[in-house]
């Protein structure tokens, strides 16, 4: 399976609670929901679409587990809540029971089986392993060189500090971009993948 993560983010680099403003105040974060007012149904819904399109399955960190785990069940009966409800999942947690609450079709990994759990995830055939929010699952898979596409909303905003998915180690990875799309809000989907060898 190949691993997709797939992000709304500022321009300044920052992942944290964009859907609502309860969402994620870690670290005071006051800018909770900050990319309701750049979404779109066509170029940035149509990204996320297309990513579960493609999904096999779908991988989270704890807490957006959470977030997602208490939303989208009950908003069964539609298409793209059926399907999120439906796909197979995982979760990364130490603390989580074997999960709590349920979430149908959810396996935990516990946390410090993480990586070597998803490296052999990621060597299975099948569709795309999916990672949506999840910023510290994301910054350790793309430390572990274990992303095989970013798929990346960048919206016209800057946040002014908060979580990031991007590993600071120091480390160069250099990345294609694949694709590029522009919404009429200013929004960048942008598809890159890692240049690997040379």
């Amino acid at each position: 399976m190949r691993i997709v993560v797939s992000e709304f983010i500022s321009l300044d680099g920052v992942v944290q609670a964009p859907g609502g403003a309860g969402e994620d105040g870690d670290g005071g974060f006051a800018h909770g929901g900050w990319s309701h007012p750049f979404f779109d149904p066509e170029v940035v819904g149509g990204a996320f679409s297309d990513a579960m399109g493609g999904a096999e399955a779908l991988l989270f960190g704890r807490r957006t587990w959470q977030t997602m785990a208490a939303a989208w069940p009950e908003r069964a009966g539609d298409p793209f809540a059926d399907r999120m409800n439906a796909i197979r999942k995982y979760v990364v947690s130490e603390t989580l029971g074997d999960p709590e609450p349920a979430w149908g079709n959810t396996t935990r990994i516990p946390g410090g089986e993480a990586v070597a759990r998803i490296r052999e995830l990621r060597g299975t055939e099948g569709g795309d392993l999916v990672v949506m929010g999840s910023p510290t699952l994301v910054r350790t898979l793309l430390g572990e060189g274990l992303v095989d596409e970013l798929r990346l909303m960048i919206m016209p905003v800057l946040l002014g500090g908060g979580k990031s998915i991007f590993p600071d180690d120091g480390g160069l990875r250099t990345l294609e971009l694949v694709s590029t799309v522009t919404s009429a809000a200013g929004v960048n989907v942008c598809t890159y993948r890692p240049v690997t060898g040379g």
